[in-house]
């Protein structure tokens, strides 16, 4: 989303009433102002509150004054007024300013029992509304555009789900804010070290497990999971200790020896259900498998196969 489609959010003041309050990451967040200022000449004399108040300028410009220390404001900024900060704002007569700005309190929020809580006075990305000495205009506005535009949207038509939907905006703006105004150092994590070859398995399996009553091929797996049949089944096997084809022959095997005891199934029918079109080449596999016929398994209820497993 662009600062365009901020200009458009002028919905954006109807979250009042709305997005009362969140939590995100161990703080708690208390709403008590929203608002939209198209760009025509305006000014907000000297002032405080107690609570954080922040804008986004889309468009025009002006000057934000926070203290004695003076900032141009254009397009982009995002600008910062923390509790007790005595500030003003004012539009520039030539090029008018347009604003989005959105006001909240921000603390610790009450522990629970059992659950710990990130101590304020740690670095992180709080450290942008927590840090009294920390910088107040920022030209990183991030994702901040498009949470205003899609809460703006929310607010205009609320349908079913819409608080749990603005709760989720709510607290995603109230992050992306603060890391607006913190430090890098206060920013930076250990490098994320992600290895993707289990997950891509563990849906290489679900992929297997979904569609054990259809015809597969390592051709389906591979596709399913984005990859050339090549790599998904080295990968596969890597991480298994055994082929895609096996493992699919394994899980519809242990099917259908669940499906068996089922009464109103006859072999038939779980034969198809467990991707054999024939009762014969599934019979000699589950025999191969299990040492005994489909009937036989249904027959005994079972017992002999959990006492022969117990054994292996």
């Amino acid at each position: 989303m662009s600062l365009e489609s901020v200009a458009a959010a002028d919905r954006f003041v109807d979250l009042a009433g709305l997005l009362e309050s969140c939590e995100v990451d161990g703080f708690h967040a208390d709403f008590l102002s929203w608002g939209h200022y198209r760009p025509e000449y305006w000014r907000n004399y000297w002032h405080t509150h107690s609570f954080h108040e922040v804008c986004l300028a889309y468009s025009g410009e002006g000057r934000f004054n926070n203290g004695s220390a003076e900032y141009d404001v254009q397009p982009g900024a995002v600008f910062l007024a923390r509790p007790g900060d005595v500030h003003e704002i004012e539009s520039s007569h030539s090029s008018p300013l347009g604003i989005a700005f959105w006001g909240f309190t921000f603390r610790p929020a009450a522990p629970r029992p059992g659950v710990d809580r990130r101590p304020a006075d740690l670095s992180g990305w709080w450290s942008g509304l927590t840090r009294p000495d920390g910088p107040v205009m920022s030209d990183r506005a991030g994702s901040l555009p498009s949470l205003i535009t899609a809460l703006a949207a929310e607010a205009a038509a609320p349908v079913a789900g819409y608080s749990t939907a603005l709760g989720a905006l709510g607290a995603t703006l109230v992050l992306e804010t603060a890391r607006a105004f913190a430090l890098d150092e206060d920013l930076a994590v250990e490098p994320v070290r992600r290895d993707r070859g289990p997950l891509v398995v563990e849906a290489m399996q679900r992929h297997l497990r979904d569609n054990l009553s259809r015809p597969i091929t390592v051709r389906d797996v591979a596709a399913a999971a984005h990859l050339s049949e090549r790599h998904a089944e080295r990968l596969f096997t890597q991480q298994t200790g055994a082929s895609i084809m096996s493992t699919l022959r394994r899980l519809r095997l242990e099917l259908a020896a669940q499906l068996l005891l089922d009464p109103a199934l006859t072999v038939t029918e779980v034969a198809k259900a467990c991707g054999y079109s024939d009762v014969r080449p599934f019979s000699t596999a589950f025999r191969r498998k299990y040492g005994r016929t489909p009937g036989d398994h249904r027959r005994a209820g079972g017992t002999e196969f959990v006492q022969n497993d117990t054994r292996t």
